[in-house]
C-alpha cells in the first residue's frame, strides 16, 4: 500500500509538506509495527515425525525463491499444519498475514486449533480464524489467519489487492471448487500487481502440473503421506468365470463377506445417494454376517448422527457413504473400502435450465482417493465393485465444478470486482461460452445486468450480498413490496441445509413431528411457521434444553443455529444497503411476489393428475416431501428444481399467474389473435395472451389494438367503420355515403343487375388515400376530422361517379 503511495508521489510534478510529513509518518509507524511483530514472532516447534518435515528446507527455499510454489502430499503428511509455520520461521508473517484457506468452516476451526496448540498459544492470539458467522483473528497479534475460500473472496470486494496479506495458501486445491478455481483465476490477475505476495498452492496428489503449468512453470514440491499399503481387488458385477451377473447388493455383501474372512477391521462402503444407503442398510440387516454394527454417513446427516461414525469401539463396523467420505471427512478405524464406483454428480443443464444430480461413474482420481482411506492404520484392503479395463478407461479427474454449474454468481462477482470479461479471466479450466451465456442470462432475468452485460444498479446492491443471487433477489424485491422481516427469514433457511431431521430408521416419526409447521398453500411458510416457533422455544429454554427439545421433535440444534447466524448476518449486510425491517406482518401475496422475483424461471402450471410444465416446457413433478403434494395448486413456483432421474420441484407455493406480468415484464412475451371491429367502443380490438418461457399465464384478454398493430388497425377501421358503416357516426360525409351506396343498391335491384356498385376494395382505396395513416379508431377520426378544412371534409364525399362501375 506504502508502495504504491509513494509511486503516486513520484509521478507528481509537486509534493507539498503536509503530503510529505503524512508519508513520512506512515513510513515510521509500518518499520516500527514490522519490528514489532518480528520482535514478538513466536519460534515454531516442528512435529519430526511428520513427513513434510523431510522437505522442509527444500519447501522453504522454494517459497523464498518464487512467489508461486505448488506443495503435493497425501492426507497425513502434515503439510495443512506445518507450511504455515514454515512461512512464520521464514519471517514473512512480519509484514502481513500469513493467510491460509479450507474449502469448510469445520477445518478452518480445526487447523487453527491444532496450530495455535503447536505454538502453544490460545486461538485467536498468534493464530485465529474466520468463517461465515465468526472473527477470531486478532489485528494487533495474530501472524497466521484460517478462513474459508469464500471468506477470502469475500474480501476482495473491500480489499482487491488483498493488501492485509503477506503469503496466501490455498489449502485442498485438488478439490477445485467454484470457490477455488476462482480464487485462483483472481489471484493470478492479481500477482504481477503485488510481487511482495507469495502463494502456495498445497494439493493432494491429483494433476498438481495444471497448477504449475498456470503460474508460469511454479516448482512442485512432493512430500510422502503417513499411509501403508493397499490391496487393490477387482470383483465386477459380471463374473467370466460362472457367467452371472450379480445385482449391486449382492456384491456388496459377498465382498463384505470376504474382507471379514481378512481379519478385524471397519468397512467403508461408497454408494451413490441416500436410497442407496437405506436399501442396503436394509439388506445388510437380513445377510448373515455376524456382530455388525451398520452406520450411514451422508452430507444431509444430523450431526449427531454423523458423529456416530467418528466413535470406534462396540463390535465391528460397516459405514455405509456416499463420497461425502472421500475427502470432506475421514473415518476412523477403515481398515478396509468397498467401492462401487458410482457418486452422485452435481451438474448444471444449460438446455434445461436445471441442477441435475445424475448416478454417474466416478474418475479414477476418485477411485483412488476411496481407497487411500483404508490404509491410514495399517495394511488395507479396497474392493472395486469393476475391473480393472474400466478402471483404466475412466476419466483421470473429476471435471472442476466450474465446469458443470450455473456461473451466475461467478459473473455477478467480476462484473462488481470489474475484472472484464468472463471469457478472458485466467480460469485454470475456462468453462465453454455457453455456460458464460447461461450465466448472464439468469443475471438478465434478476435484473442485475442489463443486455449489453453491464451491473445495474440492483445488480451492484445484489454483489453486496453474500448469497446465491437469486435469492439475493428476493431480499432487494421485498424491501419494494414491505415484507423484508418474512422473506428475510424465508431466504436465511433457503440459504442453508433444512434444519428438518427424517432419520432413515425414524421417518414417519419425524414426518409427523414436521406436521405442526407445515401451511398447505406454501413450503415456504413452513419455513416461517418454524421460525417462530423455534425463537419462542429458544426464550424459554436453556440452551442445553432446547437443544433436547431439537433432538426429541427431530429438528437440527446446529442448523437452526445456523439459520439465526445467516439472518443476523444478512440483517446487518441489508443495513448497508439501507434496507430495514417491516414493523407490520406481511401477507401472502406480497411474500411470494417477492419471492418470485428470483424464481422466474421455477414456475409451473398443471398439466395433468400428477405432473406439471414448468419454463421451456420441461415436465415435472412436486416433491413427495413438499405440503402440497396432494393438494396440488394449478401454477406454483418452487425454490429449486432438481433432476435426480425425475425433474422434481422442491420448495414450492402456489401463485397467481398474474402476477407474473409485472415481476417479469421483462421478460414475457405478447401474442394476438382475431383482430376485429367493435362497434361499441368505435375501435379495433385483439385477443391477447401474455406468456413467460412459453407459459401462457394471460389467456385472451381483450385489448385495443390500435397502439399494437396501427397498420392493420388502420385498414380493420376503414373497410368495417367506414366501408361496411358499422359505426354509430353523424358525419355529413358518412351519412351522405351510406345513402347514396343504398340508392345503387335498389337501382341495382330493380334492374336485377350485380354489377353497378363498385366492389368494396373501390371504396377501401377511396378512404385510404383520403385519411391519414395515424387514423386507427373511431375517436381518433373525430379528432382529425374536426381540425380539417372544408375542402379536405369535401374530399371524403363519394359521388355516384366514384361509386358506379364504368363500362
Amino acid at each position: 500500500r506504502l508502495r504504491r503511495k509513494l509511486s503516486r508521489l513520484a509521478h507528481q510534478k509537486t509534493v507539498s509538506a503536509q503530503q510529505y510529513q503524512q508519508i513520512t509518518q506512515q513510513i515510521s509507524d509500518s518499520i516500527q509495527r514490522y519490528q514489532s511483530r518480528q520482535q514478538h514472532q513466536p519460534q515454531p516447534k516442528f512435529e519430526q515425525e511428520l513427513p513434510v518435515i523431510s522437505r522442509k528446507e527444500d519447501i522453504a527455499k522454494a517459497i523464498s525463491q518464487h512467489q508461486v510454489t505448488i506443495i503435493s502430499g497425501e492426507t497425513g503428511s502434515g503439510k495443512t499444519t506445518q507450511i504455515p509455520q514454515i512461512c512464520l520461521q521464514l519471517g514473512l508473517g512480519c509484514d502481513g498475514l500469513i493467510g491460509h484457506t479450507q474449502p469448510r468452516r469445520i477445518a478452518a476451526r480445526t487447523v487453527a486449533s491444532r496450530i495455535a496448540q503447536e505454538l502453544d498459544t490460545t486461538l485467536g492470539d498468534v493464530v485465529g480464524y474466520k468463517v461465515r458467522f465468526h472473527d477470531s483473528v486478532s489485528a494487533d497479534r495474530s501472524y497466521i489467519k484460517l478462513m474459508t475460500d469464500g471468506i477470502l473472496l469475500a474480501e476482495t470486494q473491500q480489499d482487491p489487492y488483498l493488501n492485509q496479506y503477506r503469503v496466501l495458501i490455498i489449502d485442498e486445491a485438488h478439490e477445485r471448487s467454484l470457490n477455488i478455481d476462482f480464487l485462483l483465476g483472481y489471484l493470478k490477475q492479481l500477482l504481477p500487481k503485488r510481487p511482495d505476495l507469495k502463494l502456495i498452492i498445497t494439493s493432494a496428489t491429483i494433476n498438481t502440473a495444471r497448477f504449475s503449468d498456470h503460474f508460469n512453470q511454479a516448482p512442485i514440491i512432493e512430500v510422502s503421506g503417513r499411509s501403508y499399503p493397499v490391496e487393490i481387488r477387482y470383483r465386477p458385477l459380471n463374473n467370466d468365470v460362472n457367467d452371472k451377473t450379480l445385482d449391486m447388493t449382492t456384491a456388496i455383501i459377498n465382498a463384505a463377506k470376504e474382507l471379514y474372512r481378512e481379519g478385524i477391521g471397519d468397512i467403508l462402503v461408497f454408494l451413490s445417494g441416500e436410497r442407496d444407503i437405506r436399501d442396503m442398510t436394509i439388506a445388510l440387516e437380513k445377510s448373515d454376517l455376524p456382530q455388525l454394527q451398520i452406520l450411514p454417513l451422508f452430507a444431509r446427516q444430523s450431526a449427531t448422527e454423523q458423529n456416530k461414525v467418528f466413535k470406534t469401539g462396540g463390535g465391528r463396523r460397516i459405514i455405509l457413504a456416499t463420497n461425502v467420505a472421500e475427502t470432506s471427512l475421514t473415518v476412523p478405524g477403515i481398515r478396509y473400502v468397498i467401492d462401487t464406483g458410482y457418486a452422485r454428480i452435481s451438474r448444471y443443464s444449460v438446455r434445461h435450465k436445471v441442477q441435475r444430480l445424475p448416478i454417474e461413474k466416478i474418475a479414477q482420481s476418485s477411485a483412488n482417493q476411496r481407497s487411500g482411506r483404508c490404509g491410514r492404520i495399517a495394511a488395507g484392503i479396497a474392493i472395486r465393485l469393476y475391473d480393472e479395463a474400466e478402471f483404466i478407461q475412466r476419466p483421470a479427474f473429476t471435471e472442476p465444478e466450474i465446469l458443470r454449474t450455473n456461473l451466475a454468481a461467478v459473473i455477478l462477482q467480476m462484473a462488481a470486482l470489474k475484472l472484464g470479461q468472463p471469457s478472458d479471466f485466467p480460469f485454470i479450466d475456462p468453462p465453454q461460452q455457453k455456460m458464460i451465456n447461461d450465466g448472464l442470462n439468469l443475471l438478465k432475468e434478476l435484473q442485475a445486468v442489463t443486455d449489453s452485460g453491464q451491473l445495474t444498479t440492483l445488480g451492484r446492491q445484489l454483489a453486496q450480498l453474500p448469497i446465491d443471487p437469486r435469492i439475493g433477489r428476493m431480499l432487494l424485491s421485498a424491501n419494494t413490496l414491505g415484507c423484508v422481516q418474512e422473506v428475510l427469514i424465508i431466504a436465511s433457511a433457503l440459504s442453508i441445509q433444512d434444519p428438518r431431521e427424517r432419520p432413515l430408521d425414524n421417518q414417519q416419526a419425524a414426518d409427523e413431528a414436521h406436521q405442526r409447521y407445515q401451511d398447505n398453500r406454501s413450503d415456504f411458510l413452513s419455513y416461517l411457521n418454524l421460525w417462530q416457533h423455534y425463537q419462542t422455544q429458544r426464550q424459554q429454554l436453556s440452551q442445553n434444553k432446547l437443544r433436547q427439545y431439537c433432538q426429541r421433535h427431530f429438528l437440527s440444534f446446529l442448523r437452526l443455529r445456523e439459520w439465526s447466524d445467516i439472518y443476523q448476518q444478512l440483517l446487518t449486510q441489508l443495513k448497508v444497503i439501507n434496507i430495514s425491517l417491516n414493523t407490520s406482518p406481511a401477507n401472502y401475496n406480497v411474500i411470494h411476489q417477492a419471492l418470485l422475483t428470483g424464481l422466474l424461471s421455477h414456475i409451473a402450471q398443471k398439466n395433468d393428475n400428477t405432473g406439471y410444465l414448468g419454463a421451456r416446457q420441461l415436465k415435472l413433478k412436486i416433491f413427495p416431501g413438499s405440503a402440497l403434494f396432494k393438494k396440488k395448486p394449478k401454477w406454483l413456483a418452487a425454490a429449486e428444481l432438481v433432476d435426480t432421474g425425475q425433474l422434481y420441484a422442491r420448495t414450492v407455493a402456489k401463485i397467481e399467474p398474474e402476477w407474473l406480468e409485472q415481476l417479469a415484464s421483462h421478460l414475457v412475451r405478447k401474442s394476438y389473435s382475431e383482430p376485429h371491429w367493435r362497434k361499441k367502443g368505435a375501435q379495433v380490438v385483439a385477443y391477447e395472451q401474455v406468456s413467460l418461457y412459453g407459459l401462457a399465464i394471460i389467456h385472451r384478454r381483450l385489448v385495443h389494438y390500435g397502439k399494437i398493430s396501427p397498420t392493420e388497425s388502420r385498414e380493420i377501421f376503414i373497410r368495417a367503420a367506414l366501408v361496411a358503416g358499422d359505426w354509430d357516426s353523424r358525419h355529413d360525409f358518412f351519412l351522405h355515403n351510406h345513402a347514396l351506396i343504398e340508392k345503387i343498391q335498389r337501382l341495382e335491384n330493380k334492374a336485377r343487375r350485380r354489377d353497378i356498385l363498385v366492389d368494396d376494395e373501390a371504396i377501401f382505396h377511396f378512404y385510404q388515400q383520403r385519411i391519414p395513416e395515424n387514423i386507427v379508431n373511431g375517436s381518433g377520426f373525430n379528432h382529425w376530422y374536426r381540425t380539417i378544412s372544408r375542402q379536405q371534409s369535401a374530399e371524403l364525399f363519394l359521388s355516384e361517379e366514384d361509386l358506379m362501375q364504368h363500362q
